[in-house]
């Protein structure tokens, strides 16, 4: 200290007792001030400062920290006034990616999840309540002391009635009088779908898939945690085949037993298509509001995988953390085009439900990223950096990491109404440039759409690719004049070169994956490429080109796929992928996927429909088959 320190013209501190009259007026003059010094700085420390607390009564510091809040509290109001909405705030920042093993593809669903701390306010709390986030923990805003930050609005309430009003048609038809055998198909669909609850019932409950060969349950690795895949993924099919008992058993499982508060790598695409989609989907079909809530949570449990640079999401996200990170096998931890792509249609429905725009701004931001960076050849690679919002490889597919990307931006148009003008324009050039740099015509006549790898062909076309058909007749349907009956040829010719790929094999059921080379056409070429997993994607085309042209074909091409899944794929207790589709005794995989219940089923069940069951003019699917209101009239959440 500098008292201890010798001073000029002065003794050293043992002699300071026999200094001078003015020498010790001086130095009392000098410790006397340097001691108010120290005791004001105290009034300087912050609130929470330990040392004041020491130094001050109890009542001065509690009265202190009052002022204090109340100051905090009126400039805040201030701030927030300036608001219309308050919207979740981002969480920390994601730790660097980590790597996650691939899995097998299903729409890239083989990919595992993260769950996701909130980015907002949780599905609980009503709309205009506050929260205050700090060092990524939520804590209430004190309730004594200073005025609200901002007035509480009433929660917000959907008018489920009104948009019920609103359908042109009803959910599930007239029934008017049809034939005995279209009828009679369609019953044995059903009976297939009770055939494949009932065994997941009894056998896998709770569980996310059923292996049917050993009679158990599957969890798996995608959902983070989450349970129940296959029961979110069954509700509405359950629904819309008048199966109301087993319906029942699954909204009470919904309601009793499905946990949110998980903690796991769950894939954001697979969550938001299975889980988000089959909730909403349950919702607008019953009103229960269980599903609505339930969607709403999951859906904020999503956004954390959105704090990125560029906001492009990251594939992995952690529902219970928030950390989000890329596929480890993605090209220098990238994103991938058919995840983020296929987000659209989900977000805006949880956007009107719940009154929050940041669903909707998070998924119409990352439209203004890809109209913003350049496109080779017009076409849209499958890899994207959300740090940079660059392509990452040149790579483009109609089928897998690409495909559901192209399907949402004509459903993104036809579910406003056909008002969202800058989706159909992305679908219309996306589609030129695919007709023009990637669909192809064999020496055997078949049309074909082949892989595209920074100029270089690859003349294959996956399974997954075949809902390619059905939906250029969708957009087809509502192309200019001009243009329609070119387009309606093309997905005939692209539907026919599937049909074809299931007609050339000993099981009639088709391959992961054909090819065009070698003087093969329509058939698997790779050992790898010869299972069958309870796919979808070809009788979606042949529901939508039935309900478009009624050509009769379409119908008996699918009652040929039901003979060939009753045949090759239906076990003791269950149904069950198989290995090889070219022999005739195929192994099974022991695996009935959830999106057997979703959208193969469903899509079958559909096509010996009549048009108004599920109306086109009144519903799109998103990419998991789960059926999501076209907004005719704007319904709006209205206050309570």
């Amino acid at each position: 200290m500098v008292l201890l320190r010798k001073l000029p013209g002065m003794p050293g501190w043992p002699a300071a007792l026999g200094l001078r009259l003015p020498q010790k007026f001086l130095f009392l003059l000098f410790l006397s001030g340097l001691l108010t010094l120290c005791f004001g700085a105290l009034f300087l420390l912050p609130d929470s400062s330990r040392f004041k607390r020491l130094f001050l009564p109890r009542r001065a510091t509690a009265s202190s920290s009052s002022s204090s809040s109340s100051s905090a509290s009126s400039s805040s109001a201030s701030s927030s006034s300036t608001r219309d909405t308050d919207l979740p705030r981002s969480p920390p920042a994601a730790a660097e990616p980590r790597h996650a093993s691939p899995a097998a593809p299903r729409r890239l669903r083989e990919k595992l999840r993260t769950v996701a701390r909130m980015a907002g306010p949780p599905a609980h709390t009503a709309p205009g309540s506050r929260q205050q986030v700090q060092g990524g923990e939520r804590r209430a805003e004190p309730a004594t002391g200073a005025p609200p930050a901002r007035e509480t609005r009433a929660p917000l309430r959907f008018d489920y009635e009104r948009f019920r009003r609103s359908l042109r048609h009803p959910v599930r038809g007239r029934r008017p009088g049809e034939d005995p055998e279209t009828r009679a198909r369609r019953m044995k669909i059903k009976e297939m779908m009770k055939f494949a609850w009932d065994n997941y019932k009894q056998y896998a409950l709770g569980k996310n898939e059923l292996r049917p060969l050993t009679k158990n349950g599957h969890i798996g690795n995608m959902f983070g945690g989450l349970r129940g895949a296959t029961v979110v993924d069954a509700l509405d099919t359950l629904y819309i085949m008048e199966l109301e008992e087993e319906f029942q058993e699954a909204k009470k499982w919904v309601e009793k037993s499905f946990d949110l508060n998980v903690n796991g790598e769950a894939s954001l695409f697979e969550v938001n298509i299975r889980y988000i989609g089959g909730l909403l989907a349950a919702y607008y079909l019953t009103g229960e509001e269980v599903f609505k809530s339930k969607a709403l949570e999951l859906g904020e449990k999503l956004l954390p995988a959105f704090n990125t640079p560029t906001g492009i999401p990251r594939g992995v996200i952690n529902l219970g953390s928030g950390m989000s990170w890329s596929w480890g096998w993605a090209s220098a931890g990238s994103s991938i085009l058919a995840e983020f792509g296929t987000l659209h249609l989900e977000f805006l429905h949880l956007s009107e439900l719940s009154g929050n725009p940041v669903f909707a701004e998070k998924v119409m931001n990352i439209r203004k990223v890809l109209n913003r960076v350049e496109k080779p050849q017009g076409l849209y690679p499958n890899f994207l950096s959300p740090v940079t919002g660059n392509w990452v490889q040149h790579h483009v597919s109609i089928g897998g990491l690409g495909d559901s990307f192209y399907e949402y931006l004509i459903k993104s148009w036809l579910m406003s109404d056909k008002k969202d003008s800058e989706a159909k324009k992305m679908y219309d050039d996306a589609l030129e440039a695919i007709e023009k740099h990637l669909v192809k015509k064999s020496a055997g006549g078949l049309t074909y759409i082949a892989e595209w790898r920074g100029g270089i062909l690859d003349h294959k076309m996956g399974h997954l690719a075949c809902f390619s058909g059905g939906m250029i007749a969708l957009g087809a349907e509502h192309a200019g004049q001009e243009r329609k009956q070119h387009y309606m040829d093309l997905a005939a010719e692209i539907t026919n070169t599937c049909h074809e790929s299931y007609a050339r094999s000993d099981t009639k059921l088709g391959p992961e994956a054909f090819r065009f080379d070698a003087g093969t056409e329509a058939m698997a070429t790779r050992l790898s490429e010869r299972y069958y997993i309870l796919r979808p994607e070809v009788v979606e085309s042949y529901m939508y080109m039935w309900r478009l042209t009624h050509n009769p074909k379409y119908r008996q091409w699918g009652w040929e796929v039901v003979k060939a899944l009753e045949k090759h794929c239906r076990v003791e207790a269950g149904f069950s992928g198989i290995r090889d589709v070219y022999t005739t005794t195929p192994t099974h995989d022991n695996m009935q996927q959830s999106f057997f219940l979703a959208e193969t089923l469903k899509y079958l069940y559909l096509l010996f429909c009549e048009d108004d069951v599920l109306s086109l003019d009144d519903w799109v699917f998103n990419t998991e088959a789960h059926p999501l209101p076209v907004n005719h009239t704007n319904f709006k959440a209205s206050v309570q």
